[in-house]
């Protein structure tokens, strides 16, 4: 398992790269693109990755990924149940300079989306009306073609350039992963997030990242601006924000069925994540 260096597909002289992705789960590995992606979950929940950003995604939502960033759309662990009926499905926009002539990206007319394409190496949530306009447009480009098709895609870059309603994902947009880091790095992150419903200690990760304990807590602290720890209750925060939705399971047991040892931690960490307590969230 490595982190992929994805080569988007592309025709000759085409513009952007429209790809429509459906099936049991999105693809589960960590893999970066040279090409920026806008990507418009249609169905399916799960936990986003994006360099060092940790959060929920669901249907409607609406993301750019920035050239060289490191993503994965995990989808929930209900979906990898072999009996599970669940399906997931998205439209993802690709391009960057090399899609158009670079004197083209030079022209005065296109200082708006050279500025939003440089915000957009550290990723980008599109939220409220910005988001809900921009999908439609996304829809309506499935089925056009010739002029319609690139004024469309212009009519998007259009409306990210002037979104108000955005919020980047990382921290920092110096987050790509050479390939013999990424073996680990995707190890690291199978292993939590099969095991991250019980007690995780930190020789058992570093045992699947071939590592010390010692060694591995500077490893993941290096790659990723963060502790294991603070990483590992974002993805137990993810998995109890999905179940607090659903409201199926009363906020005691979503405590420990995401792997907190007890209500307090649990209720500590999910405000310090979310910004509210998770009997809010679940009353929202």
């Amino acid at each position: 398992m490595k982190v992929v260096d994805f080569k988007v597909p592309k025709i000759r002289k085409e513009a952007f790269r429209f790809q429509e992705d459906s099936g049991r789960r999105f693809y589960d590995q960590l893999h970066q693109h040279a090409e920026i992606q806008i990507m418009l979950i249609v169905k399916g929940e799960g936990t986003l990755i994006a360099g060092d950003y940790v959060g929920r995604f669901g249907a409607n939502d609406l993301f750019v990924i920035g050239s060289g960033q490191p993503h994965v759309f995990r989808s929930d662990r209900s979906y990898y149940d072999p009996k599970s009926k669940l399906t997931v499905k998205a439209l993802s926009l690709y391009f960057n300079e090399d899609y158009l002539s670079d004197s083209f990206w030079e022209l005065d007319e296109m200082k708006m989306v050279r500025k939003f394409t440089a915000r957009a190496l550290l990723g980008m949530r599109v939220m409220g009306k910005n988001g809900i306009e921009i999908g439609n447009m996304i829809h309506q480009l499935k089925k056009a073609n010739g002029l319609n098709r690139l004024i469309l895609f212009f009519s998007v870059l259009k409306m990210l350039t002037e979104a108000n309603k955005t919020r980047p994902l990382s921290i920092s947009s110096d987050n790509r992963f050479r390939q013999e880091e990424s073996r680990r790095m995707n190890s690291i992150l199978s292993f939590t997030f099969s095991e991250s419903h019980r007690q995780i200690y930190i020789r058992e990760v570093a045992r699947e990242a071939s590592l010390s304990p010692e060694a591995f807590c500077r490893y993941f602290k290096l790659h990723t601006r963060k502790t294991y720890t603070n990483f590992l209750n974002e993805v137990r925060v993810s998995e109890a924000c999905k179940m607090l939705i659903n409201k199926d399971s009363t906020i005691e047991d979503v405590c420990y069925q995401c792997g907190f040892s007890n209500l307090s931690n649990f209720n500590r960490i999910f405000k310090r994540i979310i910004g509210k307590t998770p009997s809010k969230y679940w009353a929202q």
